[in-house]
């Protein structure tokens, strides 16, 4: 009888991949080893403390310093053998906005074109369509100075996108915005993202790579220390609890002895409650206060998020990234 062979579904190709990536500065090791896979059309972010070697990272896979070890492909190039094909490939946005500020958004974009070689035609029908598409059409003839940081924004990542590259570095991209136009930048990294353009993300705004990755890695001491999915990452840590406030000592000291476990905060008159927050665990909780014929004042739920993650994790987290607890009022 014939036999059937089963065929494997091949793994997504790599927009970036690397192996052993080293870099040194003098005494002090940057990068030490690290391993990137990074699939075509997604969205990967790196995340560490200040010094932790995310722009090194950036910086040597986007050709602009040389790795001391390991090696590294961008795009389909080896960024050691063949550094013009990466260059060729990818856009690259700095924490700081890279514009001229006595040219117009307009005329920042045509610079660009003539940069990348692009012909008059084909550079000017690219810029009216970048304008339009990051909703600058409108201030395309006022000069870059004029901007607010949300449209210096846009205008630095319509730049980056000139020559139509697979893969996009955002280095810390909303360092400095405010909440309405970093949400912005979200949107306009998911809209690249469902065109097909890799992005390879570092930031210290952690609800920022949990929105917009589909994989993060954190980087400390040089080295990945954890990588997956947000929720994977959130789930190795512990400390999902129910916190409890009663508005009268008496009331607190009742709930206190219906919990002998809980952690007390007496100047909050909080109770803080081992617990995953489920539905079944809150009735529970609910039953035992009404047999201590006790009310809350209020009752929230807090589980681990990317912020845990990062300061569990990273040495220095602490002095590097505030904690922003989310906590779901009930």
């Amino acid at each position: 009888m014939p036999t059937t062979r089963r065929t494997e579904r091949a793994p997504a190709p790599a927009a970036v991949s690397a192996l052993g990536l080293r870099k040194s500065y003098g005494d002090k090791t940057v990068l030490d080893g690290i391993d990137l896979h990074i699939p075509a059309g997604s969205v990967f972010a790196l995340l560490g403390p200040n010094g932790a070697g995310k722009t090194t990272t950036v910086q040597i896979l986007s050709t602009l310093v040389a790795a001391d070890g390991g090696r590294a492909q961008v795009a389909g190039h080896d960024i050691a053998t063949a550094p013009a094909g990466v260059r060729s490939a990818i856009g690259v946005t700095g924490q700081f906005a890279a514009l001229d500020d006595l040219l117009t958004a307009e005329e920042n974009l045509l610079l660009m074109a003539d940069l990348l070689r692009l012909g008059k035609r084909e550079g000017r029908a690219r810029t009216r369509e970048l304008l339009r598409r990051f909703d600058i059409a409108d201030v395309a003839h006022q000069r870059a100075a004029t901007f607010s940081g949300g449209m210096r924004r846009r205008l630095d990542l319509a730049m980056t996108l000139v020559g139509d590259p697979r893969v996009i570095f955002l280095d810390e991209p909303t360092t400095g915005l405010d909440p309405r136009s970093r949400r912005t930048m979200w949107d306009t990294v998911r809209s690249l993202v469902a065109g097909g353009t890799t992005v390879f993300l570092t930031t210290q705004y952690l609800e920022e790579a949990d929105q917009l990755a589909d994989r993060i890695a954190v980087l400390d001491g040089g080295r990945i220390v954890a990588e997956g999915t947000a929720d994977e990452l959130k789930g190795r840590i512990p400390g999902s609890h129910v916190r409890l406030r009663f508005s009268e000592p008496a009331a607190y000291e009742r709930a206190a002895s219906a919990f002998a476990g809980a952690a007390r905060d007496d100047e909050e008159l909080a109770l803080r409650i081992a617990g995953d927050g489920g539905l079944d665990a809150l009735r529970a909780l609910i039953d035992r206060l009404d047999a201590a014929d006790v009310r809350a004042a209020d009752l929230s739920v807090h589980t681990p998020d990317l912020d845990d993650v990062f300061l569990a994790l990273t040495g220095q987290g602490t002095a590097a990234a505030p904690l922003h607890v989310k906590e779901t009022q009930r």
